[in-house]
């Protein structure tokens, strides 16, 4: 399933940063950035509890925020994008 995980970390105080690249970094394992702070992430239900668990340790709930926005499989029909910065379609097959 297509889930779309958007994030705000506050960098008001010293250990935000830090934050921010942990979030960062954790998403990156999981799909790919489509702006600074959103990502698509192709996972199965197992992979995004894993995920969620994980963010949430990383994030200071007091400061910073977390969404998931579950797309579903028939996503192709739901995204649109216009302008620069085109995703990669990870289910396309690999030509090398």
């Amino acid at each position: 399933m297509l889930v779309l995980i958007t994030y705000d970390v506050s960098l008001m105080e010293a250990d935000g940063k830090t934050r921010l690249r942990k979030v960062s970094k954790l998403c990156q394992n999981y799909g790919q950035r489509v702006q600074n702070s959103v990502f698509e992430c192709h996972i199965d239900a197992a992979q995004l509890a894993s995920l969620k668990h994980q963010l949430i340790d990383i994030i200071d709930p007091e400061q910073d925020s977390l969404r998931f926005y579950q797309i579903g499989n028939q996503y192709k029909n739901k995204v649109e994008h216009v302008g620069v910065k085109k995703s990669i379609d990870i289910e396309a097959p690999l030509i090398f």
